[in-house]
């Protein structure tokens, strides 16, 4: 039994490692630009709520 502890904590690792990588891969990708473009600028589109200037 101890292993195969050895080899499934390498495989577990081996699938975490994977799973990072697509998931930078994913969130890098041409294809998502304008989508995490969009997502960069939304703090700047929310209204200014502390302006003197209340109408």
């Amino acid at each position: 039994m101890e292993q195969i502890t050895a080899y499934l904590s390498a495989f577990s690792t081996l699938i975490g490692l994977a799973f990072f990588v697509g998931i930078v891969w994913w969130a890098w990708s041409p294809g998502r630009k304008s989508a995490n473009e969009e997502s960069a600028e939304l703090p700047f589109d929310l209204p200014d709520e502390f302006s003197k200037d209340k109408s």
